[in-house]
């Protein structure tokens, strides 16, 4: 199997009515945060299944796919990269995490971001020092401040939710709508698993937070609770 072999058969599988809805739904058009993205337009679950049968091509051969121009293939390239990560021992994740970093402008739209960065970046440093999803946090671009917040996925499903109060106060006031719904989502998470420390977090700044990361953090609650914080009469 080689990446000729691969693009050959991801271009067999295109379809042009997919291509274009998703064309419109990431958000390609000038000015959009997708502007100039490219589309095959094949589903996400057609992709999970080829990076099973193709997690066989290596690190360096998914890397090439990475850099492509075609949004699927950076999709099926991040699917492979998490194939072989889950199944190497240390070096090979820590060699994948250093790929992932350092190519971050290639993960360029929020499902990339989503689709990979709890399952390389996250799990890489769950047991080791956070200091660079700190820094990511601080970065210009949009998506690798995404990938800071959504990389604490997996600590929160391992019981560790310091990391994201932390960086969710840090991009609290973020001009990106995208930001606000991935840490209002990360902050929904926790809330999942101990509602207590999600409010705590809302007491303090759920009247400046944005309103769109105000509700997606708060989506889980009861009616009556989500009322109250978005009138801004909620009584702790």
């Amino acid at each position: 199997m080689d990446i000729r072999t691969i693009k050959s058969e991801l271009r067999g599988l295109a379809n042009k009515e997919n291509a274009e809805g998703a064309q419109r739904f990431f958000k390609t058009g000038p000015g959009e945060y997708g502007e100039g993205d490219k589309f095959l337009g094949i589903r996400v679950p057609v992709l999970r299944k080829l990076a099973k049968e193709y997690q066989m091509i290596g690190v360096e051969e998914a890397g090439h796919l990475l850099k492509s121009p075609i949004h699927e293939e950076r999709l099926l390239s991040l699917f492979i990269l998490i194939h072989i990560y889950s199944k190497g021992e240390e070096a090979v994740k820590k060699g994948i995490y250093k790929f992932y970093l350092n190519n971050t402008r290639f993960i360029n739209n929020w499902d990339l971001v989503d689709a990979s960065a709890e399952h390389i970046v996250g799990n890489f440093l769950i047991n080791k020092e956070k200091k660079p999803i700190y820094r990511l946090a601080k970065f210009e671009d949009l998506w690798e401040r995404r990938i800071s917040i959504i990389s604490t996925f997996c600590f929160i499903k391992h019981g560790q939710y310091s990391e994201t109060m932390k960086i969710a106060e840090m991009l609290l006031h973020d001009n990106e709508d995208l930001i606000h719904k991935a840490v209002g989502w990360m902050l929904r998470e926790v809330g999942k698993r101990d509602q207590p420390l999600e409010e705590e977090f809302l007491k303090k700044y759920y009247k400046e937070m944005p309103r769109t990361m105000l509700r997606y953090a708060i989506e889980k609650f009861s009616e009556l609770k989500r009322q109250h914080y978005l009138k801004g009469t909620i009584i702790f």
